[in-house]
């Protein structure tokens, strides 16, 4: 028996996920979690073999969370489901441990099989996605910009990229002001940017700011 953690910030995609997973008499669901600190929490007192997660919910950044579930826990496999396009996240996702990474559009056949396929060691990434990852092998790969940063970097651009100020995301990463200040030094000169504007618009136009923007929202809906 197969033994799932759904990890999503939407009671709705959970139901829906726990129905799918549970129709297969070989999977069962040990339980639920509407943020990565949720299930860091949830796996001190449940069991799981595999773990469905989300990248954009409330909490920590999903760099973060990804880190520290591979770190706490190196036995669980990791099957990232997003919303988000493939070229936006999925290498990152392996890059950081993800066993695969699958987009919401795909059937609850092909969930299935990614799931089973995980949970025997073995790793999930869609046939356009693998032809990726084996261009990256090539010298001439060119991917992104923010592909080439690091998960820090990454991360600091994203708070950045959406409005906040430096004091804002160093409190959100759990940083010094110094530190994301040092990190937005080394990301803009990696990308070579001159001003914040740059980097509001980089993230806009590469999809970035889905869930900082959200997240602000629900905020402001609830205070």
């Amino acid at each position: 028996m197969i033994r799932v953690l759904i990890v999503d910030d939407h009671p709705i995609v959970r139901a829906g996920l726990r129905r799918i997973a549970e129709d297969d008499r070989g999977i069962t669901v040990t339980g639920e979690a509407a943020s990565g600190d949720d299930a860091l929490r949830a796996l001190s007192q449940l069991v799981a073999d595999v773990i469905l997660l989300d990248v954009s919910m409330p909490g920590s950044p999903f760099t973060e969370t990804l880190r520290r579930l591979r770190e706490e826990h190196p036995t669980v496999r990791i099957l990232v489901l997003s919303a988000h396009p493939e070229d936006q996240w999925a290498v990152r996702a392996l890059r950081g441990g993800a066993s695969g990474y699958l987009t919401k559009d795909h059937s609850p056949e092909q969930l299935l099989d990614a799931i089973r396929r995980v949970h025997r060691g073995g790793r999930y990434v869609s046939p356009s996605l693998a032809e990726r990852l084996a261009a990256q092998l090539g010298q001439d790969f060119v991917g992104a910009p923010h592909e080439q940063l690091s998960d820090r970097e990454f991360d600091v651009l994203r708070g950045l990229g959406a409005g906040r100020t430096v004091k804002e995301v160093a409190a959100s990463l759990g940083l010094s002001p110094k530190t994301v200040s040092t990190y937005r030094t080394r990301l803009m000169e990696k990308l070579r940017f001159a001003t914040n504007a740059d980097l509001v618009r980089y993230s806009a136009e590469h999809g970035l700011l889905e869930y900082v923007v959200s997240a602000t929202r629900e905020r402001g809906l609830s205070s």
